[in-house]
């Protein structure tokens, strides 16, 4: 048992080097040219234990993906309807300020956005789902039906995440400085005008 407990352990603690390996090495030089010897290398995990853990670095990628994805890893404790508005701006702001504040994650989410493959899939359905869930709590708090409610968080998820993505080519859109905090106020105060009229203060 104790052996068991142990051989855990160092599976975790290496799975945690991996994933600090692959983030670093991301936010320093970009994913396209990230190989497996590259990776081990650097964090001195052998190929094996890369492939047997994650499959490949593309899974290892997924995996870092997965551990640092704003929407998989948010505590969603829904509020009274009174409470809903300000819950929504608070939950639209801390994305914006997740994505970012991390410039692996990114990088990675313009991975995905290329990529196709099962992994890239599985990611998608599990922050699916939990999409839905957030959707459907908030119909039911609100009373509006699952397809406005819908409409609405959709338009402001995938707004966020095209022009965060965008700030690092592209220094302004409609006139909003995109690579200045300033810019990103206006941004999070427009959020808050939209639920504000659709929801009521």
């Amino acid at each position: 048992m104790k052996k068991n407990l142990a051989s855990e352990r160092n599976r975790e603690a290496t799975e945690q080097r991996l994933l600090e390996t692959i983030g670093t090495m991301i936010g320093e030089n970009g994913f396209e040219k990230i190989g497996i010897n590259a990776v081990a290398t650097q964090s001195g995990v052998s190929k094996i234990l890369v492939y047997r853990y994650f499959g490949s670095v593309e899974g290892l990628m997924a995996a870092y993906l997965r551990k640092h994805d704003f929407w998989l890893n948010h505590p969603m404790k829904f509020p009274i309807r009174e409470e809903l508005p300000s819950f929504l701006k608070r939950l639209f702001r801390e994305q914006v300020a997740k994505l970012r504040s991390n410039l692996t994650l990114k990088r990675l989410y313009r991975w995905e956005l290329s990529c196709n493959n099962e992994m890239i899939t599985t990611l998608r359905e599990q922050r699916e789902k939990v999409g839905l869930k957030l959707i459907e709590k908030v119909s039911e708090v609100s009373g509006y039906s699952k397809l406005e409610m819908a409409s609405m968080v959709t338009i402001l998820n995938a707004s966020i995440t095209y022009l965060v993505l965008l700030e690092d080519t592209c220094p302004y859109y409609n006139g909003i400085f995109l690579n200045q905090d300033r810019g990103w106020e206006e941004i999070n105060q427009g959020i808050d005008a939209i639920i504000d009229k659709y929801l009521g203060k």
